[in-house]
């Protein structure tokens, strides 16, 4: 029996987990981040909570033996790609990266790209003055200081950081509906958009409502993945992976 460890917290890890029980010989353990209160939970066995960096992966992995790895975290958890990463060299094991294609500007777009979330912070106050950010709760800090900007604040638990001073805080988790995406930002008289080149289809109708309205939209890049390594875009590609290397 091959045993997969998939990182997870995102639709493709909970669609792969649910791919795999069809795939005979394969068992998965998967492994969420715990920073969603309440998280979707794919099929399987789970575990919930951080390994301790590089070297706390490396030990679990010496206690728990795995055949291969399967990274689909979020595409801006860098750290934890990297940590996967590394220990996956360190004990031999397989190990793939499962990305989401990014968004790509389209035509009636209006996209300004930033490096990072400092970056955007940077570049806002010269952008717009009602802003929608959607960048999760985790960076909300790097706009706390913008105090002349108003900020609809989108994510699905409460940030534990400081929030900037002109700000409303809406909890919510999609998808969500194109439709809604544009009532919500016309009650808000939203002027620009900031979010993170996450890609895929559950948040995605906030471009499109930001095309329909002509809002710009600062995008946030991805950050990059450790060289060398390999990486596939969907979940019928990690499951031809796996297969490939649990031969």
């Amino acid at each position: 029996m091959a045993r997969i460890l998939i990182l997870g917290g995102t639709g493709e890890a909970r669609a792969l987990a649910a791919a795999l029980t069809d795939v005979p010989g394969v068992d998965t353990v998967s492994s969420l981040a715990g920073r969603v209160r309440e998280p979707r939970l794919p099929v399987g066995d789970v575990r919930i909570g951080g390994f301790g960096g590089a070297d706390g992966l490396d030990e679990w992995l010496r206690a728990h033996p795995i055949d291969a790895i399967v990274d689909a975290t979020h595409p801006f958890a860098a750290q934890i790609t990297s940590n996967a990463a590394d220990a996956a060299h360190r004990r031999g094991i397989p190990h793939v990266v499962l990305r989401r294609p990014e968004w790509s500007a389209r035509p009636g777009e209006r996209w300004h790209r930033a490096a990072d979330l400092v970056d955007a912070a940077a570049l806002l106050p010269d952008l717009g003055t009602r802003v929608f950010l959607t960048i999760g709760r985790q960076g909300v800090g790097a706009f706390a200081g913008l105090n002349a900007l108003w900020f609809l604040i989108r994510a699905i638990d409460p940030p534990d950081v400081a929030t900037p001073p002109q700000s409303t805080l809406l909890l919510a988790r999609g998808p969500f509906a194109v439709a809604d995406e544009i009532t919500l930002m016309r009650e808000h008289r939203i002027d620009i958009l900031v979010t993170k080149n996450s890609g895929g289809g559950q948040t995605d109708a906030k471009l499109d409502a930001a095309r329909t309205l002509g809002v710009p939209v600062l995008m946030i890049r991805r950050p990059p993945l450790p060289s060398a390594t390999a990486t596939v875009d969907d979940v019928a590609g990690a499951v031809e992976w796996i297969a490939s290397v649990t031969r």
